[in-house]
């Protein structure tokens, strides 16, 4: 890893690093460092993304998402351990997430404006989702553990990289990172039955209703799909980086498909079908 000190500082991805091997997880481990210069030398996880195994072989994945959730399981199990070393996903984080939305794809790339009634009900809605993901058991969260940052291995399946972002969050936020992929999509069957699969196998859901965990899991992925959209609209904007826009309409259709179940989030359907997708549409031609 090559990550000039100007720019980033390695020593929290070396201490998470740490916190992962003791967890027992198959994450890159930090051999050598030289903080000073930006230099470290990791484990090698190989070089078959999950994205790329999902996309050639679509008839392993019922199995390498089995692998991800119980590594997933464990890294939330183990760390209790240190959890509370992490930053917290506190509301301000949270609230903050949510407006690169606001800001970024609605106004910055669609020019899209917001009325005062808009900026009400947008406000409104952000405080369910904000409240909403407060109020979830509170674990350790890699917070993009999705198929580009897991890597196939031959033993202990997957490899887990680009952990340094990690905090101390909500128990279903990885899940939906994994299971609605901002970068490859799953039926909706399919997604239900890992989510069961998860809520099952973990001692910190399992102790709520199958139906109550689902809604968490919907309403995390709507602020972390919202998010995402953003994050991709200013990677263009402010870091030139166009591919990005190609994953918008994917992320939102996960957010479209929840608004039509839950009737909390009508004002954010009619955002999304009546201004931002057609927006979004008119401005890809």
């Amino acid at each position: 890893m090559d990550a000039p000190p100007p720019q980033e500082d390695c020593r929290p991805f070396a201490e998470i690093a740490g916190f992962l091997a003791r967890a027992g997880l198959n994450s890159a481990r930090v051999l050598e460092a030289d903080f000073e210069r930006g230099f470290l030398l990791l484990s090698d996880l190989g070089s078959i993304q999950y994205l790329q195994a999902l996309q050639q072989h679509p008839e392993n994945s019922a199995d390498l998402y089995k692998d991800a959730m119980d590594a997933l399981l464990q890294m939330q199990i183990a760390g209790s351990e240190f959890k509370d070393q992490l930053p917290r996903y506190d509301q301000v984080l949270l609230r903050a997430e949510l407006e690169i939305f606001r800001d970024w794809l609605c106004g910055h790339h669609l020019g899209i404006e917001f009325s005062t009634k808009d900026e009400q009900a947008w406000h409104a809605t952000c405080e369910l989702l904000v409240d909403a993901a407060l109020r979830q058991t509170q674990v350790a969260v890699h917070r993009d553990f999705h198929s580009r940052n897991l890597m196939v291995t031959p033993k202990d399946n997957p490899g887990v990289l680009d952990f340094q972002d990690m905090v101390c969050g909500p128990l279903t936020y990885d899940l939906v990172s994994l299971l609605k992929d901002c970068y490859i999509k799953s039926t909706p069957e399919d997604i239900r039955i890992n989510v069961e699969y998860f809520h099952r196998s973990s001692p910190d859901a399992s102790s709520d209703s199958t139906d109550n965990f689902v809604r968490d899991f919907d309403w995390m992925g709507t602020q972390r799909h919202l998010k995402a959209a953003g994050i991709f609209s200013r990677l263009l904007h402010r870091d030139g980086k166009e591919h990005y826009l190609q994953d918008i309409p994917r992320t939102l259709e996960y957010v479209s498909e929840t608004t039509e179940i839950y009737s909390e989030f009508e004002f954010l359907g009619e955002l999304l079908r009546d201004r931002v997708l057609p927006a979004l549409h008119e401005a890809s031609q």
